[in-house]
């Protein structure tokens, strides 16, 4: 195909039995080049969906690609999009989110920095009202404008930088992106936050399990990335696990001294110290977010977060340890 000929942008949408959220995905992409002379291109790659969702996104006119590995990876999935797309600059988005119509013009205005690589912008919760995970949940999508270490799953990538750093790395099940941007960093070039919402994400955590499987999934990401970049020109998370470790050894050996102060003295006392002592620590972290510009109770339980995330963060980290002394290669970590 001609250059001329081509689409200025390629939408690399990925997902995995998301259902209706595709749909809703797909139909945010359509509406926000409504009116535009030239409408991108749309690829949906979809990882051996079961519900119908291959289907359901052909009926849109989406192109689609459909992946049946026996380890599935969004890393995988996206790659398989970017290598076929048409266009030199590509949108990857995850299927449960919903793209802002303003963003794809902000983000391709700070592209015209030869030296910029990657924009990406604000995600954030499509409803925190769902439940308290979602509530705070949503904080942690907040960061600060500007250059950065990082992106997510959505962001705005040049096409001629994935062909030169050779994508994402497919034997990883999460921190895909991180992992990404350092050595699209180490090439010479700039991740950028813009100070612009780019998607709204449907995280649909209404319970524990699926909170603590979250976390278990961000810690084995972080002990796996950060070993894989040990040594290189832009580290990862080597602090981050170092400091969890402490953080949720911390956690667990207060709990431990207290229970057996507790059973030791036969008083309440130490459990309404240890109370005390986690509510400080929640505060202080509380006080320290409010950049964020959250209501003061969703800080506090932000703060609450902040901490309690700690213990399955490390057991994610223990896992990935314990995986590679047995050196097997663990499956997809879902959490809905």
């Amino acid at each position: 195909m001609e250059k001329s000929q081509r689409p200025a942008l390629s939408v690399v949408v990925i997902g995995r039995n998301e259902g209706d959220r595709l749909v809703k995905c797909l139909e945010s992409v359509l509406a926000s080049h409504r009116f535009s002379a030239v409408p991108p291109e749309i690829i949906y790659v979809d990882s051996n969906s079961s519900d119908g969702s291959p289907e359901r996104a052909a009926a849109l006119g989406v192109r689609v690609i459909p992946v049946q590995p026996q380890r599935p990876s969004a890393a995988l999935g996206r790659n398989a999009g970017w290598r076929v797309a048409q266009a030199d600059t590509l949108l990857f988005l995850d299927g449960d989110t919903l793209l802002h119509p303003d963003f794809i013009s902000h983000a391709l205005t700070a592209l015209h920095d030869p030296q910029v690589a990657v924009v990406w912008g604000h995600r954030r919760e499509l409803h925190p009202e769902q439940s308290l995970y979602n509530r705070v949940l949503d904080l942690d999508w907040v960061y600060p404008a500007g250059e950065s270490e990082f992106c997510g799953g959505d962001a705005l990538v040049r096409k001629s930088v994935l062909e030169q750093v050779g994508g994402f790395s497919e034997d990883l099940i999460a921190g895909e992106e991180p992992e990404l941007c350092q050595r699209i960093r180490a090439a010479g070039y700039k991740i950028l936050h813009i100070d612009q919402p780019m998607t709204k994400h449907d995280l649909a955590i209404t319970s524990w399990q699926a909170y603590w499987r979250r976390a278990f999934r961000a810690g084995y990401a972080y002990a796996e990335v950060s070993q894989r970049l040990a040594g290189s020109t832009f580290p990862l998370w080597q602090s981050d696990c170092r400091r969890n470790a402490r953080h949720s050894l911390v956690l667990i050996g207060i709990a431990v001294a207290t229970v057996a102060a507790v059973v030791m003295l036969q008083s309440l006392l130490p459990l309404c110290a240890m109370f005390g002592l986690y509510m400080g620590l929640s505060l202080r972290s509380a006080f320290r977010a409010k950049w964020k510009q959250a209501s003061p109770s969703t800080l506090l339980l932000y703060g609450i977060h902040s901490h309690i995330q700690q213990i399955p963060i490390s057991v994610g980290q223990l896992s990935y340890w314990w995986d590679r002394w047995r050196q097997q290669r663990r499956f997809l970590i879902e959490y809905k």
